[in-house]
């Protein structure tokens, strides 16, 4: 997120606080939420965001080749369009998380409607997949009033990242870069194998960062976990 001007005095420190409140990967102000596992366990967790796409499959080989599991953060909206793909990704032993309906910014949003949202995604996730998210990630990682009680009567933790690659923006070799030099145990590594809402989105190059960051993460000594895996070890 680019930063913002802050502006001087109470004012400037009520919109820092906010700022961070809303985007800041250890904060809970709005909702149950974790960013990091463990430091004393290397194992990391890769998740994806924005998906299914058509690109998926192309991930999904990658992962099993290396047999990493993965979390996958997906649109409801998404999964109503391709849920065959949806269904490969639970019966590849991966797990999925909830990343809303339709990928609003929930920012200035009515709690109604980030509650309908999110039931809507969790809805549709088990209804195409037969698995009912324990995990949400909210879009552009942006949480806003409202999120922690549907959160609770959802019964989701929210999620943030460690690290994220900017896949979306940057080259592969630069997400590659980026994301080693930033993993450590217990990192939630974010990437994206969709682009928000889009058909047939352009995910080259996360697929390419994949290609070449799991083996390299493996080669180190890491091990890939599913969020749960990763966070609650014994389950």
């Amino acid at each position: 997120m680019d930063p913002l001007p802050i502006a001087g005095g109470a004012a400037g420190a009520s919109a820092a606080l906010l700022a961070w409140a809303v985007r800041g990967r250890s904060s809970a102000v709005f909702g149950s939420s974790v960013w990091r596992g463990r430091r004393d366990r290397r194992a990391v967790a890769l998740t994806f965001d924005d998906g299914p796409s058509e690109g998926t499959p192309e991930i999904l080989e990658i992962l099993a080749r290396y047999h990493a599991p993965a979390t996958f953060f997906q649109c409801g909206a998404n999964v109503d369009r391709l849920p065959a793909v949806a269904r490969a990704v639970h019966q590849a032993g991966h797990a999925i998380g909830n990343h809303s309906h339709t990928h609003p910014l929930f920012c200035f949003r009515s709690r109604r409607f980030i509650e309908e949202d999110l039931k809507h995604a969790q809805e549709t996730i088990e209804a195409h997949t037969g698995a009912r998210p324990v995990w949400f990630r909210a879009p552009f990682g942006a949480r806003w009033f409202g999120m922690g009680p549907a959160q609770r009567r959802l019964h989701l933790t929210g999620v943030m990242w460690t690290v994220i690659g900017y896949d979306w923006s940057l080259k592969a070799d630069e997400v590659v870069e980026r994301m080693a030099g930033r993993v450590s145990n217990g990192a939630i590594l974010c990437l994206h194998d969709g682009r928000e809402l889009r058909a047939r989105p352009d995910i080259g190059v996360t697929v390419e960062a994949v290609r070449r960051l799991v083996p390299m993460l493996l080669e180190r000594g890491y091990e890939f976990a599913t969020l749960s895996r990763l966070l609650c070890p014994t389950n």
